[in-house]
């Protein structure tokens, strides 16, 4: 199935963009496609602030880099996602989720034994490892064409209210809508997250980028063309990148899992 198809090739860009400029067509369609989620009482709590201003990109880009520096340094970042890390291929097969060290920044790959302990953050800080890491994300950030923000509209969105889990699940399916769209765009899309990770530097961008009181900011991603050779081919279910069905799927209750789709192919579907 060609929808299939878009799914399995759907992915995070984590290298760099062409210098193109995204098109104000295929913004128009991102957009579109972003509206047509579902929603709850068709409430579309959903904003979206599109960032093409050079200057502007370029100090979103500093924060970015800035905060994964810091987070690195202080050693939040290997402590809040130490459950998603895997040391083997091996590993990565039995366990199907996370990410497997070697795809890491090659700069930390001397440290994989040792990332998790004290002497280990040590050593990453005496070689500046986090700086590195630091500069080679503010590069990726500011080389973006274009950055999305996203925002939830705050009448809909009350922390604490069934409202505000109907907001994000909406703002999920919408985000959802433009993440396969950039697949059939021959583009990329990426989270920017690392300003979330740091006390101070989200508040930062919500000044930049003038969110006013009756929104908040949610998410911050970048988007742009992909190099040919960095389009993703489809992936099977086999990947170990991913847990198969009869590990997430459950049969008239949560007590049985599924068997029997481990293995289908295309010609299930």
């Amino acid at each position: 199935m060609e929808f299939l198809d878009v799914v399995r090739r759907r992915k995070t860009t984590n290298g760099p963009f062409l210098p193109d400029p995204v098109s104000e067509e295929h913004q128009r369609l991102l957009m579109e496609v972003a509206a047509r989620a579902p929603s709850q009482l068709n409430s579309q709590p959903w904003r979206f602030v599109l960032i093409d201003d050079r200057a502007l990109i370029d100090r979103i880009a500093t924060i970015s880099g800035e905060s994964m520096t810091e987070a690195m340094s202080n050693g939040t970042f290997f402590e809040r996602y130490k459950p998603y890390f895997r040391f083997s291929a091996e590993e990565m097969a039995q366990k199907r989720s996370g990410m497997l060290f070697d795809k890491l920044p090659a700069v930390l790959r001397p440290f994989t034994k040792q990332v998790f302990t004290p002497r280990g953050q040590k050593l990453m800080n005496s070689f500046r490892v986090p700086q590195t890491l630091g500069e080679e994300n503010r590069r990726l950030v500011a080389g973006s064409p274009l950055l999305l923000g996203v925002m939830l509209d705050r009448a809909e969105y009350r922390p604490g209210e069934l409202s505000s889990f109907y907001s994000v699940f909406s703002m999920g399916a919408a985000m959802e809508n433009v993440w396969l769209a950039t697949v059939e765009l021959g583009m990329g899309i990426q989270f920017v997250s690392f300003p979330m990770e740091v006390p101070g530097r989200w508040d930062e961008l919500v000044t930049l980028l003038e969110v006013p009181d009756s929104l908040e900011l949610m998410a911050v991603y970048r988007l742009g063309y992909l190099p040919q050779d960095a389009r993703r081919p489809a992936i099977d279910w086999s990947s170990h990148e991913r847990r198969l069905p009869s590990q997430y799927v459950f049969r008239n209750g949560c007590t049985t899992p599924l068997n029997g789709w481990d293995d289908a192919s295309d010609d299930h579907l």
